[in-house]
């Protein structure tokens, strides 16, 4: 929901709209592995589960499940329901491995600073989120916190030495400076220069908002002039994944950063076509009695079914759920939802959706609340883009009907 930050209640890698940056949190999906299936184990189906969130707890992949079972819709699966889940040979196979692949590099140490995230450690030493979370035991949405020192495995030698130069450099370097141009955080710009927004905040005096204008010269402390020089030929040409306004309004740079997170580790696990995301929410919709018209016009409003959308609130995915709605939507359901899952999503969706309609006066209030917060609603009636996002929503629902 792409609601005004004042508005709406405000998880993943998650920054509250107005109180200033909280520890970031990446959501982790298992992407297909190539290998022949081997060994399998079987799982029963629980109340609330989904071939998603069976993959995360088994280390399958939701596409090595769905062919296993000969699942003709991954969304449909029911309690008791017996899945078989294929799992990799540890025996010749292993061996074979083993004599073909070079013996894997050493595992290096990270102390968790402010302001990281996973997929950022892991594409600073060069490994995976995946392989992150498995040696470290991090749950589906890959919570850490400063201060926690991870293992890092899969790491050469060279890339540990790069990764920790500038840890351990910062120290007696000296402070570069950054021109903003159009599309900067300060978010974006303290994970370019390998820093943190608190340290540039108080390193430039800026506000809580960490407001930052075209053509304004940052200091940026903690930095070596090896990083400088090599973030400098692509400051100019790099932009963030998820910009800073939307419908006129500017996001504090905690949540951009957050949505900048959620946004960059979407992409990295791939999400389902637009076509598997509509079926989802019919199927979702139909089950939560929820009219599947209003459920599809919304997402199709929000995201255009496009899973990999987040806003520069921090609204994540197909239904653009921010963090704090998510939350009042696990507590409509029952059972804790994660905005990165593609079902779960949906799920939180059509459960605020459920709500808002029993409690709204009417349809187009009920829709309003949705976008704009059903307190605000209340209190300050419809914004004027508001009107027109109903408006749109009503005209929508008339082609899924």
């Amino acid at each position: 929901m792409t609601q005004p930050a004042s508005a709406r209640p405000a998880r993943l890698r998650r920054a509250g709209t107005g109180t200033g940056a909280t520890l970031a949190l990446a959501a982790v999906a298992v992407t297909a592995t190539g290998g022949a299936a081997h060994a399998d184990d079987q799982v029963t189906v629980r109340a609330g589960d989904t071939v998603s969130h069976i993959a995360v707890r088994t280390g399958a992949s939701v596409t090595a499940i769905t062919r296993a079972n000969g699942l003709a819709d991954a969304s449909r699966i029911r309690i008791g329901q017996v899945l078989t889940i294929p799992t990799t040979s540890t025996s010749a196979g292993t061996a074979a491995a083993t004599a073909a692949t070079p013996a894997a590099a050493p595992a290096a140490t990270h102390t968790v600073r402010t302001g990281d995230t996973v997929s950022a450690i892991a594409s600073r030493y060069g490994t995976s989120v995946q392989a992150v979370v498995a040696a470290n035991g991090l749950d589906a949405r890959a919570f850490i916190r400063a201060g926690q020192v991870l293992t890092i495995p899969g790491t050469t030698a060279a890339a540990v030495a790069s990764a920790g130069s500038t840890a351990s450099t910062a120290a007696v370097s000296t402070v570069a400076n950054h021109t903003v141009v159009a599309g900067d955080t300060a978010g974006a710009i303290a994970r370019r220069y390998g820093t943190t927004v608190t340290a540039l905040v108080q390193a430039n005096g800026l506000d809580s908002r960490a407001l930052i204008r075209i053509g304004q010269s940052l200091s940026i402390p903690g930095t070596t002039a090896t990083a400088t020089t090599s973030t400098t030929s692509t400051a100019t040409t790099s932009a963030p994944l998820v910009g800073s306004t939307f419908e006129g309004r500017t996001y504090p740079a905690a949540v951009v950063a957050s949505a900048n997170a959620n946004k960059a580790a979407l992409l990295a696990v791939g999400v389902p076509s637009k076509a598997d995301m509509q079926a989802t929410i019919v199927a979702t919709a139909r089950a939560m009695g929820v009219d599947p018209a209003l459920a599809l016009a919304v997402a199709f409003q929000e995201s255009g079914f496009n899973h990999a959308s987040v806003s520069p609130a921090n609204a994540i995915g197909t239904m653009q759920v921010i963090p704090s709605s998510g939350e009042w939507a696990s507590t409509l359901v029952g059972r804790d939802l994660n905005l990165m899952d593609p079902d779960d999503n949906v799920v939180a969706g059509v459960a605020i959706l459920r709500s808002l309609v029993k409690t709204a006066p009417d349809l187009p209030t009920a829709i309003a609340g949705y976008y704009q917060g059903a307190s605000s609603v209340r209190r300050n009636g419809m914004f004027a883009d508001t009107r027109r996002y109903v408006a749109n929503v009503q005209t929508h629902m008339t082609r899924f009907d």
